[in-house]
């Protein structure tokens, strides 16, 4: 017999409190009882196909900006998101070693290996904050390859911070489309 989910919520951005509102789901439903999977049009896919489509945000991005994926290899050795250990992951989205995810600069490293290209740049660059020298490829600025399949619906803020992200993103998806779904029979 198949696995029965119910949708609790959209859990939207996490942040550093992830580790904080997991342990919290493990109280409430039970450690292995819940799990993050994204919607998809009328359909709930895995949390692997939603990363897999944010994924191919990047990839459909970096293809069709050449200028911007030369810029990149020529000039980063390597990316990180939020610490210089996140390097670390290389092309494993589970490699998760900060408190908050990052899995764009995964995602990036990735798009560039579909694209049969490589990192040849001098200097390890970060493509996360509004003042870094990668700006231009956070989540939060790069479109998403089919905007209509965004979700409208509002999202919880765990971190009370609020979106930081632009409408219609990689991130806008991401956050979105994210739902928590518990087992059936909790």
């Amino acid at each position: 017999m198949a696995e029965k989910w119910v949708f609790i919520e959209r859990p939207g951005f996490l942040g550093k409190l992830r580790d904080t509102v997991q342990r919290r789901w493990d109280v409430e439903y039970g450690q292995g009882n819940w799990r993050i999977a994204y919607q998809w049009a009328d359909q709930v896919v895995s949390r692997e196909i939603g990363i897999q489509l944010y994924e191919d945000g990047y990839y459909e991005f970096l293809k069709t900006n050449p200028a911007t994926l030369d810029w990149l290899l020529s000039t980063a050795s390597e990316i990180y998101d939020t610490a210089p250990s996140n390097v670390q992951a290389g092309l494993d989205y589970y490699i998760q070693e900060t408190p908050n995810n990052h899995i764009h600069d995964v995602a990036i490293r990735r798009a560039v290996l579909r694209l049969g290209r490589e990192f040849h740049g001098d200097h390890l660059v970060r493509v996360r904050s509004t003042d870094s020298e990668g700006a231009v490829l956070s989540p939060g600025r790069v479109p998403f390859h089919m905007p209509e399949m965004i979700v409208t619906e509002p999202i919880n803020d765990y971190s009370g911070k609020g979106s930081w992200w632009q409408p219609l993103t990689i991130e806008d998806f991401y956050q979105r489309n994210k739902l928590l779904q518990a087992r059936h029979d909790i």
